[in-house]
């Protein structure tokens, strides 16, 4: 390698280097500044302080006192995990389905769920709530988490990681006398864990941050998820930006918690890794 080509690539790997390190700045700034708005008073948050103040517990203990955080949480987590697991057997039941199974009309109902990622959710909204209220699950818990079961994308996911499934294992033990179910769960699924957790965290994240749906079903304050809490203050007349922002942080944390526990997994299902 000539002194020239030594240089300009240095010069290249120097402004690349400096172009990731203005990204991350710009990605991360939101989240440092609202952890260092939860630590100061309104006052502070409105002349523009960037530096980290003394008022966490005041706004920690004034959030303690207007929201029942652990009922808001436990309603939140609820709706998150349940959601979670059902979009999770049901999608990976037809990613695997999909694409194990031969059928004159498999591809033709595909590219029918493909077709309906098309359609905005707003359009959805009077035909699900009306679905929702005659089945008498408004202000209920169910009525947040079955309109989502069936997540066309996460369908799209499975099936598309099947396709690196190694085909030998589903005859070998065919050959054996396994039966259709159990190849499912004892072959398929520990073989494919790195999809599960990286669907796990993207549907987790999506339930978690839900905020339109919930807002439009969920009526009474004991039903309601830290979402729809947190935009109730955010719009009160004189909002306490402090009080928002340590609510912001502490509804931010379950979602960081389980992505940087599953970090390895999801970068794995994310690549297509199959074990």
């Amino acid at each position: 390698m000539t002194t020239s080509n030594f240089s300009r690539q240095k010069i290249y790997q120097g402004v690349m280097y400096l172009f990731l390190v203005v990204i991350a700045f710009v990605s991360l700034f939101p989240f440092f500044w609202m952890v260092v708005s939860s630590t100061n008073t309104t006052a502070d948050i409105n002349q523009g302080k960037m530096s980290f103040g003394t008022a966490l517990i005041d706004n920690f203990t004034k959030l303690s006192q207007v929201v029942d955080l652990p009922q808001i949480f436990w309603n939140t987590t609820k709706v998150s995990l349940l959601g979670t697991f059902l979009t999770l057997v049901i999608a990976s039941l037809a990613g695997y389905g999909f694409e194990i199974y031969q059928s004159k009309l498999r591809d033709k109902v595909y590219n029918l769920l493909l077709l309906t990622m098309m359609i905005p959710f707003a359009a959805l909204m009077i035909p699900l709530f009306s679905m929702m209220a005659k089945a008498n699950l408004l202000d209920t818990h169910w009525a947040v988490v079955l309109p989502s079961v069936a997540s066309v994308y996460i369908i799209f996911y499975f099936r598309q990681c099947t396709k690196a499934f190694p085909k030998e294992l589903l005859d070998a033990a065919r050959v054996d006398g396994v039966k259709e179910w159990q190849i499912f769960v004892y072959v398929f699924f520990p073989v494919m864990r790195s999809t599960y957790a990286a669907a796990f965290i993207i549907t987790f994240m999506a339930n978690w941050n839900n905020f339109l749906w919930p807002l439009i079903v969920l009526q009474t304050p004991d039903m309601k998820t830290i979402n729809l809490v947190l935009s109730s203050l955010s719009s009160a007349y004189v909002p306490d930006f402090g009080v928002v922002m340590i609510g912001t942080v502490a509804a931010t944390l379950p979602t960081i918690a389980v992505f940087f526990a599953m970090q390895k997994q999801f970068v794995q299902g994310m690549v297509g890794s199959v074990k």
